[in-house]
């Protein structure tokens, strides 16, 4: 069995009933938004977010969900859709997971729109049902999500990224999310308690880990085959590199920075910097650094009675780090 059916296999019926209450809430009058939403649908991936707020939600009250947590898990999936079309518009992109994007298949001005009706979908499900503690949670996480993309594009035009603004950065960008379904899933079924906040800081500590994960797949690994290098063409700094660059001589430093602002689409150069990044313990500091956020995630996670739930979000923490795409 795969690890993400292991995981799943606690909130297996959740999940099921969730697709049906998902689609209906994707629903409208008007013929080629059903038609583009039921593209959206059929090829969605792994489901984590949903899975995250079923687990939790699960953990925190004994085995119970209520139509509260179904609600919830709809709510970030239409926002994340949302931010997703509107993302694929901004980045040019023509392709998600493997498929084509709907600005590649209905243009630009679709996509946008789209994106906007599931967002006012996904505040309606909230207000109608005067769910407003989850719009809040959800909301916030929006907020970060664009400040972290523009924090990014402003420090990766001067390339001044210190580890503390990397880590605030990815925090804002993919941790907040997955701190929202945490939050989410405990506010659902244990409004106002504790749980809320202690599962918000357990997601956030996954994401982070989980993007430091993604920061080495740039620098290849014996599964994955060649180094990919995208993240150097694009002018991110990555942990590994921040490491690198603040620890070596002036020098080196300033080779660095050139290659990354003016030598990014050469194929050699890029490759020169990948093994001078490895060859200085920047993947080591990024590995070293990983497994900080996944104990303290587990640390948290631990302060829970054991149950089939805890045991499927101890997987996903270590599925997190270890997943080889």
């Amino acid at each position: 069995m795969k690890v993400t059916e292991q995981i799943k296999q606690p909130v297996g019926y959740e999940m099921d009933l969730f697709e049906q209450k998902f689609q209906l809430s994707m629903s409208s009058k008007v013929a080629l938004l059903n038609r583009i939403t039921h593209y959206i649908v059929n090829r969605k991936g792994k489901q984590m977010r949903p899975m995250f707020v079923f687990l939790v939600a699960k953990m925190v009250s004994n085995g119970e969900v209520c139509e509260r947590t179904y609600r919830g898990a709809s709510v970030i999936e239409l926002i994340h859709t949302a931010t997703l079309l509107h993302d694929d518009v901004v980045d040019d992109s023509n392709r998600r997971r493997g498929f084509f994007s709907v600005n590649a298949l209905w243009k630009n001005k679709i996509a946008i729109l789209i994106g906007d009706f599931l967002l006012s979908k996904g505040l309606l499900l909230s207000i109608d049902n005067n769910d407003f503690d989850l719009l809040k949670i959800i909301s916030i996480a929006v907020r970060e999500m664009s400040e972290g993309e523009l924090l990014q594009i402003e420090k990766a035009r001067k390339l001044d990224i210190t580890e503390n603004i990397y880590y605030e950065i990815i925090r804002q960008k993919t941790a907040t999310l997955i701190a929202a379904c945490c939050s989410l899933g405990a506010a659902s079924v244990k409004p106002e308690s504790v749980h809320v906040e202690t599962m918000r800081k357990f997601g956030e500590l996954i994401g982070m880990a989980f993007q430091i994960k993604d920061d080495l797949f740039d620098y290849g690994s014996a599964q994955i085959g060649k180094p990919t290098g995208i993240d150097i063409k694009e002018q991110k700094m990555t942990l590994p590199l921040i490491y690198v660059l603040n620890k070596v001589a002036k020098k080196e430093k300033k080779w660095l920075i050139n290659s990354i602002k003016n030598h990014n689409k050469n194929t050699k150069r890029v490759k020169e910097v990948i093994a001078f990044v490895k060859d200085n313990g920047g993947l080591d500091y990024a590995v070293a650094k990983m497994k900080v956020f996944q104990a303290e995630a587990l640390e948290l996670l631990h302060t829970y009675p054991q149950s089939d739930y805890r045991n499927s979000l101890e997987l996903m923490v270590n599925y997190v780090i270890e997943r080889k795409k």
